[in-house]
């Protein structure tokens, strides 16, 4: 049996390079689901409705099965599997029995957060759509359930291979109301919809998955009209009234595959908030589509979504469920927008340390990598998530790298240039600290180096010149991960850099 995720290190920026490198994510399962599963292939008694619904309790698990068997069947007149009983019946029981043992199969706590947050949407979806759509369609419940339940599925490998780039696409776009066409193209090079659509077309996923990337892509006209009208909740017979003038966008409407639209778009803007502009719009054309009153429309949505997180909710992931108990109104912050947490007892411990190494007189250091190794220690040891320590060459002119921690490996081979940044030229005019929050961010931000913007993406950042015996010879850049400092950290960020300004003029007087 697999026990290892093939995890991608290089970020493609190209919607082929993307395609081909998500393609080729192996996805893990839970080991309790796996086991299952594959006891109940070896027992004779079971049958495969049985098989089914057992691996209905990992998406990870469903989505390879119906993948395998749509790659067995490519290129032939064979229709796509629609579900995973026809995804069973068409692989046979030995070469499922093959498949389970090529995935890696992981302790449940042992999977990525951001790939389980990920696939309990998609439960959540399942559930409401089920809930809202699958009794009133009844002969198309296998339809709507797989359909709700995979419509996210392309973007389950980009969780785990790139999970910070959905969390700051997240941030930027739900929570701060960026474009999303500009965020976007700016994390992955593509749009995620775009990317989507590629994919599901890659692995053959069910038309009504298909449809609703195609109705969000090239179908926006109609939707903002359905939108317009779904709008006026208060107004029944005007809704209809409207709908009967356009018997086309009627039509367009009532199509059965947007219940898998509608059931994603209610699960996944619920995360943000129940009451917020995304949910609600999303509320508002279910509740057309169902002809059913708002206020009907969200009980039965809570309840649905109480239902799921009894089903499906894991202490370490947010289930929206859980807002329905604050007071009406309340939010759930992005991590991004929280203050950073502070150091714990046995980081600061070490950080003490740290800086008892930085100040003890006579320099205990045999060389300047020695001094700056201790002095990025003692920064991160204080809650700086990232942190790069550059040198001054002798002429005043460029930084070097001299020490990093919490960034990419290619850091170490960065050169800033002084003279195109006015920002770098005050703060090796004389020592100096420059703090980023998002008041000042857009008037300080631009003055920096590109290079250096890149590296700390995020609102809240330290920029801290150090000299000895008058001349600037130091900068330190650090951040808590882009966003607030904890209090404590901040003020340890302080004492550190004393440290280490102390440290630098023992180690230049050291045999004096």
């Amino acid at each position: 049996m697999a026990n290892e995720t093939n995890v991608p290190t290089t970020k493609p920026t190209t919607l082929q390079g993307w395609v081909k490198l998500l393609d080729s994510v192996t996805l893990p399962v839970p080991q309790a689901s796996h086991d299952r599963v594959c006891a109940a292939i070896g027992n004779n008694r079971s049958s495969l409705r049985d098989i089914a619904e057992l691996m209905q309790d990992s998406p990870a698990l469903a989505l390879s099965v119906i993948r395998e068997a749509n790659r067995h069947t490519h290129g032939s007149l064979t229709e796509p599997c629609e579900n995973l009983e026809v995804a069973i019946t068409r692989l046979g029981l030995k070469r499922t029995e093959e498949l389970l043992a090529r995935l890696p199969a992981l302790p449940g706590n042992d999977i990525p957060p951001a790939l389980r947050q990920l696939q309990l949407i998609s439960q959540h979806a399942t559930q409401q759509a089920n809930g809202f759509f699958a009794s009133r369609l009844a002969r198309l419940w296998q339809d709507i359930h797989w359909g709700s339940l995979l419509f996210l599925s392309p973007l389950w490998p980009l969780a785990l291979s790139y999970p910070q780039l959905l969390e700051d696409w997240e941030l930027r776009v739900i929570h701060k109301g960026e474009p999303a066409h500009k965020v976007e193209k700016e994390l992955f090079g593509v749009r995620l919809l775009d990317l989507c659509q590629a994919l599901v077309d890659v692995w053959r996923l069910p038309v009504w998955v298909a449809q609703g990337y195609r109705l969000l892509l090239s179908e926006q006209r109609e939707l903002a009209k359905v939108l317009r009208i779904a709008r006026d909740a208060d107004h029944p017979l005007r809704q209809q009234n409207r709908l009967d003038d356009d018997p086309t966008l009627r039509r367009w409407l009532n199509q059965p595959a947007n219940t898998v639209l509608l059931a994603n778009g209610l699960a996944l803007s619920a995360q943000h908030a129940w009451d917020g502009p995304h949910s609600l719009r999303w509320q508002f054309l279910t509740s057309l589509y169902l002809q059913m009153p708002m206020d009907e429309l969200q009980q039965q949505l809570h309840q649905q979504a109480a239902q799921s997180a009894r089903h499906h909710a894991m202490p370490d992931l947010w289930h929206p469920a859980e807002a329905l108990l604050w007071p009406w109104g309340d939010r759930r912050l992005h991590r991004g927008l929280r203050a950073a947490d502070a150091p714990t007892a046995e980081d600061l411990v070490k950080w003490r340390r740290q800086c008892a190494e930085l100040l003890h007189e006579p320099s205990r250091f045999t060389n300047a990598l020695h001094l700056t190794t201790c002095a990025r220690d003692a920064l991160a040891a204080c809650g700086m998530r990232r942190v790069v320590l550059l040198m001054v060459d002798r002429s005043q002119t460029s930084l070097r790298v001299h020490q990093m921690a919490g960034l990419p490996k290619e850091t170490a081979t960065l050169t800033l240039q002084v003279s195109q940044s006015s920002v770098l030229q005050k703060l090796l005019a004389q020592p100096a600290q420059l703090r980023l929050t998002p008041a000042n961010h857009a008037q300080f931000s631009a003055l920096l180096p590109g290079s250096l913007r890149t590296l700390f993406g995020g609102e809240h950042l330290l920029l801290r010149s150090l000299a000895n015996h008058g001349r600037v010879i130091m900068l330190v850049v650090a951040d808590q991960g882009g966003g607030p400092f904890s209090d404590i950290s901040l003020q340890a960020f302080g004492k550190t850099v004393q440290c280490i300004e102390k440290a630098l003029h023992s180690f230049s007087n050291r045999g004096q």
